[in-house]
This record gives C-alpha cells, sequence and structure tokens, in this order.
C-alpha cells in the first residue's frame, strides 16, 4: 500500500520561501509513468493543483504559480519537495501531496499539512 506524509513548517513569513516534503512509502517514485503532485486548498475554497513531478525527473507547473513554483525530487530517499517563494496570507492553505501511475496520476493521497502565512 502507498502512502504519503507531508513535512514542513506550519507557519511560514511573508515574503518567505514556503517548503514542504512528501515521503512516499510502498512505491518508488521514479517507476514508469509515476507522478508526484502537489495540490492546496485555501480557507474555504476548492482545491488548486500547483504542480507535479514525473517519474524521468520532468516538472509540471500550474500557469498561475509557475513563476514562484518549484518541484524537485530525491531518488534515494523517495521524496518530493515544494518550494513555493514569495508567499503572501493568500497562500494560506492545506498542502497535499499525491502520486500515483498510469490513468491514477493522483490515485494516493497524503493527509494534508496546514501552512499559514502571517508574520
Amino acid at each position: 500500500q502507498v502512502q504519503l506524509q507531508e513535512s514542513g513548517p506550519g507557519l511560514v513569513k511573508p515574503s518567505q520561501t514556503l517548503s514542504l516534503t512528501c515521503t512516499v512509502s510502498g512505491g518508488s517514485i521514479t517507476t514508469n509513468y509515476y507522478y508526484c503532485s502537489w495540490i492546496r486548498q485555501p480557507p474555504g475554497k476548492g482545491q488548486e493543483w500547483m504542480g507535479a513531478i514525473g517519474y524521468s525527473g520532468k516538472t509540471y507547473y500550474s500557469p498561475s504559480l509557475k513563476s514562484r513554483t518549484s518541484i524537485s525530487r530525491d531518488t534515494s530517499k523517495n521524496q518530493f519537495t515544494l518550494r513555493l517563494s514569495s508567499v503572501t496570507p493568500e497562500d494560506t492553505a492545506v498542502y497535499y501531496c499525491a502520486s500515483g501511475g498510469g490513468d491514477s496520476p493522483s490515485a494516493y493521497w497524503g493527509q494534508g499539512t496546514h501552512v499559514t502565512v502571517s508574520s
């Protein structure tokens, strides 16, 4: 069974960079056609797909966040990391990591981690 766990600070100051890591167990992030994604949900709003990193290391970003977002991975630790720069209070949200392969690139989800942007 694939399991994902997000980790990172719950409070980030405005203008700083938010950094979250997702640890995947029960499956390799380098498996063919496997994708690892970040999704967030601000309070009172719907979910927003932020970006993903594929099995080959290729990255994909939401156009609205592309200028501030970077997704990387550490294959030795089976982890992938989100960095969101120049955060504002509008970036306050529950951040989820998700992964999967084939026709279900987001079959597995972490429990989510709440990040507040505040001074």
